[in-house]
């Protein structure tokens, strides 16, 4: 089992985190492939679970796989396919397997995904299930009975979107998953810097709560247009866009632009969360022309 992002955390360290998408099959030789250019450089790597509701490998089947490759995982824990037996259930199947940081997440909706028929649970939400977590840590259930067989000793964080229009309800829901446990927050992707220098300044100061900012690389002007079009809350600037357009190499380009935002959240918060689809192998890069140091 690794402490590695616990640890980081504590001893206040710039953070570096990644992410994978778990196998849709059997076979998680791609997804290990792009996680181990990752070691050495994060410290530790987010396993998705049913992201955009499309089905994938379970987060946490596949998060015990990057264990045991000495790969630390994030497992990312949705509320939209499990009641609350079947999350407790998963929570503490995790911590048997070694894992020990879980991402609690309400979850896309499914109708954005591949089984649109299929049945939706929400019993809980993510401010709900970090409450559940804390009463696992302490040895109880959702129930407030007592685990007869020890208690767990997961670190837990949450999302947050810093580019949210209202900043009352932002700072609300903000407030909630602290008080509900929280131990760090991720954010989606960013884009308006202007805004996340906004939220640290006027809703996470003072709790000392380390913030990631959502870094994406972005492949192509058709890649950020895509993304205008069809992902809620985000509007990549026209001048970026136009960047990649205009670009000999667009995806070099992409990569850049991912390095200049790293630098740009160094100075506002306290760690990156580096989402590259499908080429994960890219982020060491843009770590380097961030200048980035490797992980010791």
């Amino acid at each position: 089992m690794f402490n590695n992002f616990r640890r980081a955390i504590q001893a206040k360290e710039f953070l570096i985190t990644a992410e994978v998408t778990p196998p849709k099959g059997s076979n998680p030789a791609r997804m290990l492939e792009m996680a181990k250019c990752l070691k050495g450089r994060v410290h530790a790597v987010n396993v998705t679970d049913g992201s955009r509701a499309v089905l994938r490998m379970s987060s946490l089947a596949a998060s015990a796989i990057l264990l045991h490759h000495e790969i630390e995982p994030i497992c990312q824990m949705a509320c939209r396919d499990r009641n609350a037996i079947a999350l407790q259930g998963d929570l503490m199947g995790a911590y048997a397997l070694g894992i020990r940081n879980i991402l609690a997440l309400t979850g896309d909706p499914v109708k954005a995904g591949d089984h649109k028929k299929a049945k939706a649970v929400f019993e809980l939400e993510s401010v709900r299930l970090l409450k559940v977590i804390d009463k696992l840590n302490q040895g109880f259930d959702f129930n407030d009975q007592p685990l007869p067989d020890d208690p767990l000793d997961l670190f837990a964080g949450a999302a947050v979107d810093p580019q949210l229009k209202s900043t009352s309800g932002l700072k609300k829901r903000f407030e909630h998953k602290i008080e509900a446990g929280a131990k760090f927050f991720q954010s989606q992707l960013i884009t308006d810097f202007d805004l996340l220098d906004k939220f640290m300044h006027q809703v996470a100061a003072g709790y000392d709560k380390p913030v990631l900012a959502g870094i994406f690389l972005l492949k192509s002007a058709k890649n950020a247009a895509f993304i205008n079009r069809n992902v809620p809350g985000v509007h990549i600037p026209d001048e970026i866009i136009k960047r990649l357009a205009e670009a000999k190499d667009p995806l070099f380009e992409g990569v850049k632009i991912a390095a200049e935002q790293v630098k740009m959240a160094q100075k506002l918060c306290q760690g990156v969360h580096l989402m590259a689809i499908k080429r994960e192998d890219l982020i060491p890069q843009i770590l380097d022309l961030a200048g980035i140091a490797p992980i010791d």
